[in-house]
């Protein structure tokens, strides 16, 4: 507990103190993560699901195995860790959360500067025509019914903005999420293994400017010996946090 003391003191004091998040913080509103013990990459085959060729040639592969866990995320909670990282933007401590997820929880958790560096399900967009941009909430309830969500001039089925195997990251967000990590002075990194790239080259960016990282989760990672501090229960830690933001 002192170390989640310390760890409190020194997200108030930095000066430009931000948060890296991946699977393991979505975990605890019951979603499961990608390649933990009990990740859902042991069951699918991501690399087909995920494949943008494979989309263009069978979107059907795609709709038909995302559905359980992509399309009902809106029926999802935000954790803990969702909710107090929402406070501390809202206290105006935490200045950017970069994310690998693509569960839109952090929003529900109040945090409104939120760099998606994997792409986002909010949209879905037609290959073909350029301008027919489709909401998350008209393709989660078309694929319930079984069906595939589809553009409403050329009849294509539309693609969810999630960066597929085979294209590139949104530049934009990649732009950002680098300025961001290297203005840090303190970066938060949550329920994230640090072997996705470019992901992973976040925290070297803020080590390489002179900034501090503190990693939280429950297996190793490559930077664990850089760390500041270093923690396994993500709950633990956001539990105590909580119960310190609200005594202060």
């Amino acid at each position: 507990m002192k170390d989640i003391k310390k760890l409190y003191t020194s997200i108030i004091e930095a000066k430009y103190f931000i948060a890296l998040t991946g699977a393991g913080v979505s975990t605890l509103s019951g979603i499961r993560d990608f390649r933990g013990k009990n990740g859902l990459y042991n069951e699918i085959d991501a690399e087909k699901i995920f494949s943008i060729d494979y989309f263009e040639k069978d979107p059907s592969f795609y709709y038909n195995q995302a559905g359980s866990f992509i399309y009902n995320i809106d029926e999802k909670e935000p954790s803990i860790v969702h909710n107090v990282l929402g406070k501390f933007e809202q206290r105006g401590y935490l200045k950017a959360l970069i994310t690998q997820n693509i569960d839109l929880l952090h929003q529900k958790g109040g945090c409104k500067n939120v760099i998606e560096i994997h792409g986002s399900p909010v949209t879905h967009y037609c290959l073909r025509c350029a301008d027919v941009d489709i909401s998350f909430e008209e393709a989660a309830a078309v694929v319930r019914k079984g069906e595939m969500p589809k553009c409403p001039k050329c009849g294509k089925v539309v693609k969810p903005a999630i960066t597929f195997f085979g294209e590139s990251l949104p530049i934009n967000a990649l732009r950002q999420a680098t300025i961001e990590s290297q203005q840090a002075d303190l970066m938060l990194i949550l329920g994230t293994s640090l072997t996705v790239f470019p992901a992973a080259n976040m925290p070297e960016h803020t080590l390489r400017n002179g900034g501090e990282i503190v990693i939280v989760n429950n297996q190793p990672t490559p930077l664990d010996f850089k760390a500041l501090m270093k923690f396994d229960d993500l709950k633990e830690v956001f539990d105590e946090l909580d119960k310190l933001m609200l005594e202060n």
